[in-house]
Formats: C-alpha cells, sequence, structure tokens
C-alpha cells in the first residue's frame, strides 16, 4: 500500500505535466493597440478610433467598451448606413480597424466635453479575455490619420 501512494502521486504529476505540454505553441489571443484618438467633439456626442492587433492563434470578440466619459457604443458603417452592434471580431493573426467611415466607438452624453490635448481612458471588453485599458488622446475636431490608425 506504501508503493500505491508514490506511484498515484507521480501520475498525477506526470498527468499535470503533460497538460500543460499540451499548450505550448498554441496561444490564445494577443491583443495590442495603436492608433488611438477621440476628434475633440463638438457636441455632447463624440467619436473614438483605434486599431486591436491580435498576434495570438484565437480570435478575440470585442463585445463592450466602458468609459467615465459617457456612455460608449461600437457601431459599424456597412454603405451609407450606420448601426450599433453588439460585439465585432478580432481575427487571429489579424486586425480590427476602428477608422472614420468605418467601425468606430461612439460616445453619448458625455459628462464632459474633452478638450484638444487631453486623454479619454476607455476599457475595452472582450469575450473570454482580460479588459484592455486604453488612453484616446484628443485631437482637433477635424485630424485625420496620415496612413491608417
Amino acid at each position: 500500500m506504501r508503493r500505491a501512494v508514490p506511484v498515484t502521486a507521480f501520475a498525477l504529476a506526470g498527468a499535470l505535466a503533460l497538460a500543460g505540454c499540451g499548450d505550448e505553441g498554441s496561444s490564445g489571443a494577443e491583443l495590442s493597440v495603436s492608433g488611438a484618438y477621440m476628434p475633440q467633439p463638438v457636441s455632447d456626442m463624440a467619436a473614438g478610433f483605434l486599431t486591436i492587433a491580435n498576434d495570438g492563434d484565437r480570435g478575440a470578440r470585442l463585445t463592450s467598451v466602458t468609459s467615465d466619459l459617457g456612455e460608449v457604443t461600437v457601431h459599424e458603417t456597412s454603405g451609407q448606413a450606420m448601426r450599433e452592434v453588439s460585439s465585432l471580431d478580432v481575427p487571429a493573426h489579424g486586425s480590427l480597424v476602428l477608422e472614420s467611415g468605418g467601425s468606430h466607438l461612439m460616445f453619448g452624453g458625455l459628462v464632459k466635453r474633452p478638450e484638444e490635448g487631453q486623454t479619454v481612458s476607455v476599457t475595452l471588453h472582450f469575450s473570454g479575455l482580460d479588459p484592455v485599458e486604453v488612453d484616446l488622446p484628443v485631437k482637433p475636431a477635424t485630424y485625420r490619420p496620415t496612413s491608417g490608425n
């Protein structure tokens, strides 16, 4: 009976080690954000733009965005129509570009109107992943990036 305990412990340790090895080489979503900005709002509404890159082997889904500045919703533009969506996908080894004229963040009911030079903090929420904190620098109302986001 004494021998069964070490063998059982050894078998359990081996199973745990093998389970850990199975995950090597296959990562989940690996997200990073670039090109974030908000044009200075001219009303109680604003837009936010950024690019979410995913260098991982698993896709991610942006499910919501929160900010102390006010309500934030995710929108996509198709043709000339803009509509709120419940989520947007960030493909594995790809990116989600939130840009003027395309998918973007909409801020409504601003508690204050940020001015050029300030930053607005947002939290990006993803299905099954940790939230990502992002600061959006406030740019002039007419700002457009020169080479994408």
